[in-house]
């Protein structure tokens, strides 16, 4: 055989092979096409996102457990617990803020820890991270509900102000979205996540606008999903279509922690501000009341749940996110009544115990699953946004359960002090410091005396009531 027979064979073998691998790749990609893709699949199929490089990390020696935190149910355990996790998620997170549906929950769990801690801090950076992006979402791939997530934190702000500019984006995605015919052929929320990413924004759309389109809805489409991905016999939802017939190990059923998380989240999310005279609230209440009891007939001995939830044996570690989103919503329902408090307040005290135990001395929250749509394992020391999100959350309603919980504190905005001239100044002083729990920040006195003449009352670091131990120099008109 002659060097150019050589080639010309070897060449033809090559020409060959390559035409076989063409029609292999061909067939996988066909395959891949007839697949539902999962956010998380879609991520995977593209060059790492800044996304996924910034939502977290599981370094192999993150440093020594937490010594100086206690899982009892007060103010200042709750408090002191929250902030430790939130400085260091904000110390590293600030800087790559984003509007993916991973920093949304961290968003949610940022304004909750303000509440919490009465730190204007972090509700500081999320109003910051809202003026950053103009107060818009994602909107690229409309109508996929990862990118209206961020949506909820942007109407929890835009509530507190009532400022246009805070709404006027979602109020045009939620108008063109609720203007869509479903398509009979494709389920619009069909995977369980996205009845936290974009239900609580249309809730709450609903709520701030009084236009009832919008939750009405939220109803018909919840309803579908819950069709198709609740489990009437487990009381849980698979993650997608593709776990219908999938088994774990031991034979059960593959439901996901975290999934299963996420439709807890959104229930409190969505019933906290739903009118109780709404048709279905009582479906909603039926079904929620239904997962709750039986996430709660399989917590762990540690007191939080493993990533696949009716195969614990099957994953070493728990799961802190979707443990996180459960603690979170089943203390909500105590705290509104909804859920038994006998049955469920030892439930969320051993969670919260058992999130405790996975802080780090730095403030570091681990054993939180990667971005994935299915059970999975991880390292001991992974930590990411989502489940931080969660967490603040938990802590925020775990601080409302307890004995010494601090007075909710009506948010004043808008102005900068008013002044009251007041006929008690005692019992004014009694209502906005030991009722409301102000500081009074200092006083000043009557010339040549030793008497109150204005009390000053700090709401934050540029807000202040000022109380006048006087009568009015000028009272208002009397009204016939």
């Amino acid at each position: 055989m002659t060097t150019s027979e050589i080639i010309s064979s070897g060449a033809g073998r090559i020409a060959w092979i390559l035409v076989i691998i063409a029609a292999l790749a061909g067939w996988a990609a066909s395959a891949q096409i007839n697949q539902p893709k999962t956010p998380e699949a879609v991520m995977a199929a593209t060059p790492p996102s800044v996304d996924r490089a910034a939502s977290g990390d599981a370094p192999d020696d993150p440093g020594p457990l937490a010594t100086d935190i206690s899982p009892a149910i007060t103010h200042a355990d709750l408090s002191k617990a929250a902030r430790k996790v939130a400085d260091w998620q904000l110390a590293r997170a600030e800087r790559t803020f984003n509007q993916q549906w991973t920093y949304a929950a961290l968003y949610d769990g940022m304004l909750a820890a303000s509440k919490t801690t009465g730190d204007e801090r972090y509700r500081d950076a999320m109003v910051r991270m809202a003026q950053h992006f103009d107060w818009k979402l994602l909107n690229e791939r409309f109508p996929h509900a990862d990118d209206m997530a961020l949506g909820q934190s942007y109407l929890d702000m835009y509530l507190e102000t009532r400022d246009p500019i805070r709404i006027a984006d979602i109020k045009t995605i939620m108008d063109q979205l609720v203007a869509r015919p479903d398509d009979p052929s494709k389920l619009l929320w069909w995977w369980c996540d996205a009845l936290f990413m974009a239900p609580p924004v249309l809730s709450r759309m609903s709520a701030a606008t009084g236009d009832r389109r919008y939750l009405d809805y939220m109803d018909r489409e919840w309803w579908q999903t819950s069709a198709s991905l609740y489990d009437p016999a487990e009381h849980l939802y698979f993650r997608d279509s593709r776990y219908f017939t999938l088994k774990q190990d031991n034979g059960q059923k593959i439901f996901w922690s975290r999934g299963n998380g996420w439709v807890m989240g959104a229930f409190a999310k969505v019933l906290e501000v739903m009118p109780n005279d709404y048709p279905s609230r009582g479906k909603y209440i039926a079904q929620y009341k239904e997962m709750a009891e039986r996430i709660a007939s399989i917590q762990g001995k540690d007191g939080l749940w493993r990533s696949g939830l009716l195969d614990p044996s099957a994953y070493d570690l728990p799961e802190v996110s979707g443990s996180a989103f459960f603690t979170y919503s089943l203390a909500w329902g105590i705290n509104h009544g909804v859920l038994d408090r006998a049955k469920y307040e030892p439930v969320v005290k051993r969670a919260w115990a058992g999130m405790l135990a996975h802080i780090y001395a730095d403030g570091r929250l681990g054993s939180i699953q990667p971005i994935d749509g299915q059970p999975g394992k991880f390292k001991l020391s992974a930590s990411y946004v989502y489940g931080v999100g969660g967490f603040l959350l938990a802590a925020s309603e775990l601080d409302r359960m307890a004995p010494d919980a601090a007075p909710i504190r009506p948010r004043i905005t808008g102005i900068s002090h008013v002044g009251y001239f007041v006929s008690g100044l005692p019992k004014a002083i009694a209502f906005w410091h030991d009722l409301l729990g102000f500081d009074e920040s200092y006083d000043l006195k009557k010339k040549d005396s030793d008497e109150v003449r204005i009390a000053f009352i700090k709401i934050n670091d540029h807000q202040h009531i000022e109380l006048f131990n006087e009568p009015s120099t000028a009272p208002p008109p009397s009204h016939r």
